[in-house]
């Protein structure tokens, strides 16, 4: 298995990538190996491709594509995660992905202004993790042993649940403010 050690600091390439489905997905498309704020690259990437799929594709379309990328985005970000040797790596943003297009299912139809401020609630949200986001993170996190042997697949989703679930947070609270904002400041 091509992988990293535990011990070495990881650096997945472009090529390393693109080796398999799960990594391609969990590194969105390649938008996780940028060298600045991965994160904001990723969820960049997850507007662009949910604009252009607004084309081609119905919301319940959508909601199944964000439903099975939840359920199957648990196993992906714990694989990859696994194979890293990292509890959390931050060029993994399938999670910000999903989150994030989850997010612009359900303000859309709204207009280039309030996408943008949906996208920078959802970025503050993610990043700076405030009470029960950071709780959650923190609770997963301490939950990781630091723990040579390979992880069992129960591990293995139990961490991609980790990884999704505070994103998921995060677009909870960005939907919450966006309805605030709807109902205070009328379009």
């Amino acid at each position: 298995m091509n992988h990293f050690n535990q011990s070495e600091q990881a650096k997945p390439t472009f090529q390393w990538v693109r080796q398999t489905a799960s990594r391609t997905i969990a590194f969105g498309f390649g938008s996780g190996l940028s060298p600045l704020a991965p994160g904001t690259v990723g969820t960049l990437w997850a507007w662009a491709t949910f604009l252009i799929g607004e084309y081609f594709l119905s919301t319940e379309d959508f909601v199944w594509i964000i439903g099975g990328g939840i359920v199957l985005g648990c196993w992906i970000c714990g694989h990859v995660s696994e194979e890293l040797g990292k509890k959390d790596f931050g060029g993994i943003v399938w999670d910000e992905i999903i989150a994030f297009w989850l997010v612009l299912l359900l303000i859309m139809p709204v207009n280039i202004w309030m996408q943008g401020i949906a996208f920078g609630l959802f970025r503050f949200f993610d990043a700076v993790k405030p009470g029960p986001i950071g709780f959650i993170d923190r609770h997963f996190k301490n939950l990781e042993e630091d723990n040579q042997a390979p992880s069992s697949i129960f591990q293995i989703v139990w961490r991609g649940f980790g990884i999704m679930v505070d994103d998921l947070a995060a677009a909870f609270f960005t939907l919450l403010v966006m309805a605030l904002i709807q109902i205070f400041i009328p379009s």
